[in-house]
């Protein structure tokens, strides 16, 4: 009988610790083991705010934003491409030539070109060297003539066995190695007479 007894509560206080009292109005919140951030300490648009000077939890944009209809929208400069869809022909304007950026394309070109392309631009990388003998010379007549744009193309999306860089090299990037390429094919085809007068001393040329 002692164990009908035993049975009678162990189902008793099962039930209730399962379904708990139900209908009763509790007078605290309930324990919460997992709350999953169900109650976050957040702002709600258009609220007040004591944080901020001005009252508000909206913010005002911060200067040079963007809307995200005008993204990329110069397609010179991210595509490489002209108003008909034909390549550009020269840096785009909104890229400015000077002396830091063919810095910043040569330290761009020697990490990701020059591994293949050469320090010369020639096709003599170090990769040559374990039998990868299709890479072109950049002072070939084809690409010499090649719209800056394509060139600019042909990092973005990779050509033939060169795989993509637009992962990479941001646009900016990808323009600086493109000046610094034109920089190597005109150094290579460069004479005495493209020496100006005040540095002729300084190669020894009278």
């Amino acid at each position: 009988m002692r164990y009908v007894y035993l049975t009678t509560f162990f189902v008793v206080v099962l039930t209730v610790g399962v379904l708990g009292f139900r209908g009763c109005t509790a007078t605290k919140p309930p324990l919460e083991v997992f709350p999953d951030m169900d109650r976050q300490g957040k702002y709600r648009p258009q609220a007040e705010s004591a944080f901020f000077a001005d009252g508000r939890t909206d913010r005002p944009l911060p200067m040079g934003v963007v809307a995200r209809g005008d993204l990329r929208a110069d397609v010179a400069l991210y595509q490489g491409k002209g108003p008909a869809g034909e390549w550009v022909r020269g840096i785009p304007a909104a890229i400015t030539v000077d002396a830091r950026l063919l810095q910043r394309g040569k330290e761009r070109y020697t990490i990701y070109c020059a591994p293949c392309h050469g320090a010369l631009g020639d096709g003599n990388g170090i990769t040559k060297s374990y039998g990868m003998g299709a890479t072109p010379s950049y002072h070939d007549d084809r690409i010499r003539i090649q719209a800056e744009g394509e060139l600019f193309n042909t990092i973005t999306n990779g050509k033939a066995t060169m795989l993509p860089y637009a992962d990479k090299l941001e646009p900016s990037d990808r323009w600086a190695v493109v000046a610094y390429v034109r920089a190597l094919q005109r150094a290579r085809a460069g004479t005495v007479a493209d020496v100006p007068a005040s540095h002729k001393a300084e190669l020894g040329i009278k």
